[in-house]
């Protein structure tokens, strides 16, 4: 990196102060910053979500908590419950974890530093950085996957992700202006999003295209590069959507620790490698009674693993149900993680195909 660094914040901050996109966890450009608060909620959101995703559970979340005492109060299964959807279930239980501290040791008011920041329960580098500028307006260099494509662009960097982060980080550093930095940070987002998008970037409206190297080059839309993936791996599950005479399903509390810690689910095997034959997954089921297995299947991807669901379905007096361990909810009323979802979506119709797997070893529930 011999070449000199372009000063890119002047043309950008123009572009972003006629461009910017209107978001509610945002302030006009060149206003104070918005709430803390607000910011710092909004950013946990975003995490590997979109934009779109994030706005209704955002006023959601404010509509119910509106400062950080009161997410700090509330039940941490409420939080949990509200979270249902976004996915990535750890950032609920720390963004409540984090909202304690700061209601607790810090009389509700964020530290206004990356230092103090970092310290935080569930608060990385780029939340660190990102709520430092722009709450508080601290130069610091922000990056996350739209800023890190718009500088592997302008510098044409060929080292793929994620061995570039360090050398684009260093690059983050050195573009990022004293004057306006929470601004320049939210621009330089802006710009990923509308403009230096990941296919067919739009090079003739970026106010910074006579400085971008790839576009020189010709290059931008194959940048940043990427490392080969790993296939990721298979696993597998029978799920047992068991209904009451009312139609609600049987719902369970999955443990506070682990994949989707907290959250409510549908009772099921337990998730491996290999598919789950009909006599041996009813060893696992919630309650003895005529189990008919479902004809369609679903299929849910995580971030390291694909989970492929196999249901069978059962009905229950309600009696029985009573002394069942679980919650009873109606299908559609239910606060569920989305794999949970698909899962409930494998409920019978009125015409759905099914063929019976009674438990042998298991009494038929009584009617």
């Amino acid at each position: 990196m011999a070449a000199k660094t372009p000063d890119i914040a002047k043309p950008l901050l123009a572009w972003y102060d006629r461009h910017h996109r209107t978001l509610p966890w945002r302030t006009p450009p060149g206003a104070p910053p918005m709430d803390p608060y607000r910011v710092w909620l909004s950013e946990v959101m975003l995490q590997q979500t979109t934009v779109p995703a994030v706005i209704p559970y955002f006023h959601k979340f404010l509509a119910r908590w509106p400062r950080v005492q009161d997410l700090a109060a509330a039940p941490v299964e409420a939080v949990m419950e509200a979270w249902a959807g976004l996915g990535y279930y750890a950032r609920a239980r720390n963004l409540h974890k984090c909202a304690q501290a700061v209601a607790a040791k810090l009389g509700g008011r964020f530290p206004d530093t990356e230092e103090g920041l970092l310290e935080l329960p569930g608060i990385g580098a780029y939340t660190a950085a990102a709520i430092a500028a722009i709450a508080f307006n601290r130069r610091a260099a922000v990056m996350d996957g739209n800023v890190e494509r718009v500088l592997a662009r302008l510098f044409a960097v060929e080292t793929p992700l994620p061995q570039a982060k360090p050398e684009l980080r260093h690059l983050a550093e050195r573009v990022t202006p004293q004057e306006r930095p929470g601004d320049f940070a939210q621009a330089m987002m802006d710009l990923g999003a509308t403009i230096c998008m990941p296919k067919n970037p739009d090079c003739l409206l970026c106010p910074l295209r006579a400085a971008c190297r790839a576009r020189q080059q010709g290059c931008a839309e194959s940048l940043p590069r990427k490392a080969a993936k790993a296939a990721r791996p298979v696993r597998h599950t029978t799920a047992f959507l068991l209904q009451r005479e009312d139609g609600a399903v049987l719902l369970r509390r999955r443990p506070p620790k682990g994949l989707l810690g907290g959250m409510l689910e549908v009772p099921s095997t337990p998730w491996r490698e290999t598919p789950w034959q009909d006599g041996e997954a009813l060893a696992h089921a919630p309650h003895a009674c005529d189990w008919q297995a479902m004809s369609g299947t679903a299929k849910h991807v995580f971030t390291h693993f694909a989970l492929k669901i196999a249901a069978v379905h059962g009905r229950v007096n309600a009696k029985a149900a009573a002394d069942l361990d679980g919650f009873w909810q109606q299908p559609q009323e239910a606060a569920l993680p989305t794999v949970m979802k698909k899962m409930l979506r494998l409920l019978p119709a009125e015409s759905a195909t099914v063929r019976s797997t009674r438990n042998p070893r298991r009494g038929r529930a009584r009617s």
